[in-house]
């Protein structure tokens, strides 16, 4: 098992990204695909049209996200930690994502850097 941690600087308010990572119709703007959320504590969720889901854990409106990321066959918790933090360009996002499996690890961090906090970027660059 691997943890990752990263910063992300976004063009946009903490209050603006905790949007675009929490309501579905907003998640579906910058993916492209299907998503299921809620900001109820113990509700599961589902992004890219199922190729992520987990639980959500814990939620500080405009500040904090908490989730467990499901792996199939694993027993340790995949806990995703997303916290915002004001920047002057916008927000500096951070990300802590401990218990990945060894295998899938290159596979995440190209994915949150190019798929998830990538594209998010490049919606708020664009917008």
């Amino acid at each position: 098992m691997k943890d990752y941690k990263k910063y992300y600087i976004i063009g946009a308010s903490p209050e603006d990204i905790y949007k675009a990572l929490t309501n579905p119709a907003t998640i579906q703007l910058w993916t492209g695909e299907k998503a299921e959320m809620s900001t109820e504590s113990g509700s599961e969720f589902s992004l890219w049209d199922g190729s992520i889901v987990g639980k959500n854990l814990e939620f500080e409106e405009n500040r904090k996200i908490v989730q467990h990321w499901y792996f199939e066959g694993q027993e340790a918790q995949s806990i995703v930690t997303i916290i915002l933090h004001p920047d002057k360009r916008g927000s500096s996002v951070e990300l802590r994502h401990s218990n990945i499996p060894d295998e899938d690890y290159d596979s995440f961090v190209d994915g949150w850097n190019g798929s998830y906090f990538g594209s998010l970027q490049e919606f708020y660059d664009e917008g």
